[in-house]
């Protein structure tokens, strides 16, 4: 569906809306007759954001498209994974170490089930506290050489709580215009002013701190590790330059990169070969290299501590489940032990990289580590191309607009150590042989 179409097919279903009408000036106490007019807004279906669903969900099947969206999928999904009783090569997974999965892994959350039952039933401050907690956040803050960690049962909660609790309405926030949503809503809980800059431009971020830096108490520039989007990093050195010559704090979400970049997938420090105390906070998530679910900070002392006693999104929180607790550390051990896994995903990634660009195939800056987008440049594109690979095979998401600019529509492709040649080379063959006729 083109531009245009999506205006006029918008214009329509806003057309049915009911006309809004003025309140009158005075209501007599017990009379509702009045309130008539306000009949529809009660209704879930005149909400704008649904309409918007049912404009998408309208023009896939005026043009003939599945919705790709929430297939249910059987069993572990890592290289490979099972869709109403199909095996598909899967492009669509976080498990990009292959943990998830793993028996050893697997057992540690058993264990502490069955140790500590299904959930710690309270808030860690009041009564959740168990070891298993503190030994996955000693693990964590020993892997980045920090001073302490804390970890939250979400990791979208884990952004929205830290910048919410640390920044106020005498602050700023500056963050990448492609920052992960749980960081922009973080930024707005907050009451912070809140300033995007464009995509890895160090350039415009100078500018606006030279600009806007003596007018606010505290500023954060909050960034990726490896973005998810276009599976490009940022320029760790520079950006640590302009927070010590601005006098702000750099906070880095690693929900990506922990476990992917570096020789033993330590993360963008390791990429770069900084130390962890050049960076404020460090953010990630356990969902994608650790095989578990959450998210946790760590930085110095005095941070933890703050996020451990306030952060609403801890404190009011029940405590991580031991049996996700447990798999997390597990995860983490094993993947210090085993820097193979980090090798191999290296290796299928760069490969996937080498032939989609000697296919000729846009991938935008990506460097090649679990993720690889495909530009196809038009959102009716990225879901044909999409739904022709699944029904070949091939499971892997559209990204369209609004999502992204209506000219960056993309498939994104994640990769994990347990893809072979054999099926990057099957997916190039696929591609070559689909996009000419989409």
């Amino acid at each position: 569906m083109s531009t245009g179409d999506r205006q006029r097919l918008k214009q329509q279903l806003l057309q049915q809306r009911p006309p809004a009408q003025r309140t009158p000036p005075s209501r007599r106490k017990g009379d509702t007759s009045s309130y008539a007019d306000k009949a529809a807004l009660t209704r879930f279906d005149t909400l704008p954001q649904y309409q918007q669903i049912s404009m998408i969900r309208e023009g896939a099947r005026h043009l003939g498209l599945d919705d790709p969206f929430f297939r249910p999928h059987q069993g572990i999904a890592g290289a490979t994974t099972h869709i109403d009783g199909r095996e598909l090569i899967n492009f669509s997974s976080y498990n990009y170490l292959g943990l998830a999965g793993d028996q050893r892994v697997i057992a540690a959350a058993s264990q502490a089930m069955a140790e500590y039952g299904t959930t710690v039933s309270a808030s860690r401050i009041v009564s959740g506290e168990r070891p298993i907690h503190r030994q996955l956040e000693r693990a964590i803050a020993d892997a980045y050489g920090c001073e302490d960690a804390v970890a939250f049962v979400s990791g979208h909660a884990t952004n929205v709580s830290t910048l919410g609790e640390l920044m106020g309405p005498k602050d700023l926030i500056l963050h990448d215009e492609w920052v992960h949503n749980s960081a922009v809503v973080g930024a707005q809980l907050s009451g912070a002013k809140r300033v995007s800059f464009s995509h890895n431009d160090t350039s415009t971020l100078e500018t606006l701190l030279e600009r806007h830096r003596h007018q606010f108490e505290r500023v954060i520039i909050v960034i990726e590790g490896l973005y998810s989007m276009d599976g490009d990093a940022p320029n760790l050195g520079a950006l640590i330059e302009l927070k010590q010559r601005f006098q702000c704090w750099l906070m880095v979400d690693e929900a990506h990169s922990f476990g992917v970049l570096g020789e033993h997938g330590l993360g963008l420090r390791e990429h770069f070969q900084v130390e962890a105390k050049e960076v404020d906070i460090w953010m990630g998530t356990l969902s994608k290299s650790l095989a578990s679910c959450g998210g946790y900070i760590t930085g110095c002392q005095a941070l933890v501590d703050t996020l451990r006693y306030l952060a609403p999104g801890f404190l009011y929180s029940v405590g991580l489940p031991p049996q996700l607790a447990a798999p997390a550390l597990r995860a983490l051990e094993l993947m210090r032990q085993e820097p193979d896994r980090i090798a191999r995903l290296h290796q299928i990634s760069g490969y996937f990289l080498e032939q989609a660009k000697a296919q000729g195939l846009d991938t935008g800056k990506s460097i090649g580590a679990a993720v690889v987008p495909v530009i196809t440049g038009s959102s009716l594109k990225a879901a044909r191309l999409s739904q022709h690979l699944f029904e070949a095979g091939i499971n892997v998401q559209p990204i369209v607009y609004p999502a992204v600019p209506e000219r960056a529509a993309r498939l994104r492709f994640f990769l994990c150590n347990e893809h072979t040649p054999e099926q990057i080379d099957y997916t190039m063959e696929q591609l070559r042989t689909i996009i000419p006729n989409i």
